[in-house]
């Protein structure tokens, strides 16, 4: 080999390093968006999604490593490499069907939810991750070889670029990727580079490229002829979620939707009556504030828009309504004028895409909310900066005298510890803070709406009835109950520096039932 073109040959094998590593990288971001519509977006899937890639990145290196020490040929070792990333391919492409077919039957077993995380993303990544993992130390080898007047330098390089390739590979697929072409399109954008780079390792090699091009065609032959393994379970995939609409019509018996972000319910909208509450804790969160306010006017913020099902309401159900929605992603809005009835030029509306707590801050420090409403969520949690005493703060100083703060927390019936640290926290700004329980659910199920309802002043009333539509009752419970179950609970205050809401709910977010808001 010519002393000029071992450089470029070190450089090259650089490249497909650079590339792969992205690819692998590309794969572990996307793998949360395919896992959120069974198993929804907490801490403990992103946990097992993170462990399962590095794990078969581990495994993959050390092969690797036996594999680059072999004696042969470079034209051995690089179809070594080859066989490996097409081998990655292959297992980026089996995800999809994987998924589809086999995470329901999974997920039914009744495995315990942590166990079921890490056995799906075990199945779906391990496999490929292994196989990428086994090209760096082949290809630093040949690297090396191809350039072995300055083996720290190569060496040096090619950590460096398999580095840099994984950061551009989190970086694309969390801005570029999955909000162009969505989570399948991805995955078969890696499966097409890691073809691609196998290819390319083989350049000179012809019975082994028409051995491998063979395969890739065949492969892509049986994904073309089996379109429900590429089929998305999301309407839309945004920035943030797996959107979807569902009909809620055969339930209902009326004309009525409801939007799924992940894997679950967020709001059911009545085409007709935008005033028909389906969930029960907007229908309490209407009635109390018209038992406050009467119907003439209310002017409300909401922390997350959702289906808009409360603000769709209210923009008809008072006279004058002033109504700020901080929904910090477009689409929802979007699928909600799209799909569940909702009128971006409703009277009083007015919608703001941030996050709920930037948007809150951003407006003056002085009393100009009847009701603050809480409905962002983050699974079945609440988003941590959400619940902080700080933010509470800046709710207080926001809200009218009578005012209140209203969000609903799914906790467990016995030990709800994170409900105990929101109440806690919230009693350090608000003088009267209460939990209010549907009647009728309070008698079935181990999870709890609990409907929190913070202000200056207390309800006048421990019992509150619907006056329309469905005939449902609500119970505040005792207030020195609720103190001295706080008490002898061992929880924080939660701020801005210290807010575990996962560790918190992890008995809520790990139970066996699924939950729907």
């Amino acid at each position: 080999m010519q002393e000029k073109t071992r450089p470029i040959l070190s450089a090259g094998y650089g490249a497909v390093l650079f590339l792969s590593s992205a690819a692998a990288l590309v794969l572990e971001i996307v793998a949360g968006r395919l896992l959120a519509p069974y198993v929804g977006m907490s801490l403990y899937t992103w946990t097992a999604i993170i462990s399962v890639v590095l794990a078969g990145l581990t495994i993959g290196h050390w092969i690797g490593g036996r594999l680059a020490e072999r004696p042969g040929p470079s034209p051995l070792a690089r179809r070594r490499a080859a066989i490996a990333l097409a081998l990655a391919a292959l297992g980026s492409a089996a995800c999809l069907p994987l998924l589809r077919f086999g995470a329901g039957p999974l997920l039914a077993t009744g495995m315990h939810p942590v166990a079921a995380i890490v056995t799906l993303a075990t199945l779906l990544f391990l496999l490929p991750s292994l196989f990428a993992g086994i090209v760096s130390p082949i290809l630093t080898k040949l690297a090396v070889d191809a350039d072995p007047g300055h083996t720290g330098r190569v060496l040096g390089r090619m950590y460096a670029l398999g580095a840099a390739g994984s950061i551009l590979g989190t970086l694309a697929a969390g801005y570029l990727f999955i909000s162009w072409i969505g989570s399948v399109g991805t995955v078969l954008a890696v499966t097409g580079l890691y073809a691609i780079l196998a290819l390319t390792l083989l350049a000179g090699q012809r019975r082994a490229s028409l051995a491998l091009l063979t395969g890739l065609v065949l492969l892509g032959a049986g994904i073309a002829v089996t379109p429900r393994a590429l089929a998305s379970p999301c309407a839309v995939e945004s920035d943030y979620y797996c959107l979807r609409v569902e009909d809620f019509g055969p339930e209902s018996g009326r004309e009525s939707r409801v939007l799924v972000l992940d894997h679950l319910g967020h709001g059911i909208n009545d085409a007709d009556e935008p005033q028909l509450f389906h969930s029960s804790y907007l229908h309490f969160s209407d009635e109390m504030a018209a038992r406050r306010f009467g119907r003439q006017s209310i002017s409300a913020f909401f922390i997350g828009g959702g289906a808009y099902t409360l603000p769709r309401a209210w923009s008809q159900g008072f006279a004058e309504p002033h109504l700020h929605v901080a929904e910090i992603d477009p689409a929802v809005t979007r699928i909600a004028q799209d799909r569940l009835w909702l009128d971006k030029d409703a009277k009083g509306l007015v919608i703001d895409h941030r996050d709920a707590r930037l948007a809150l801050q951003s407006l003056p420090r002085e009393p100009q909310f009847d009701v603050v409403f809480g409905d962002a969520f983050h699974d079945i949690g609440i988003p941590p900066h959400l619940v902080t005493r700080e933010f509470h703060a800046e709710i207080a100083a926001r809200l009218k005298p009578g005012g209140f703060y209203a969000v609903n927390v799914i906790e467990a019936r016995q030990q709800p510890l994170f409900l105990f640290a929101l109440l806690k926290t919230l009693a350090r700004d608000f003088a009267a803070v209460e939990v209010w329980v549907d009647g009728d659910e309070m008698a079935q199920g181990e999870r709890v709406t609990y409907l929190v309802l913070a202000s200056d002043r207390a309800s006048d009333t421990p019992i509150l009835r619907s006056s329309r539509f469905f005939p449902r009752h609500w119970l505040r419970l005792r207030g020195d109950q609720v103190r001295q179950a706080i008490a002898k609970a061992e929880i924080p205050e939660l701020t801005d520096d210290f807010s575990p809401v996962d560790r918190l709910m992890a008995h809520v977010l790990l139970a066996p039932e699924i939950a729907e808001k």
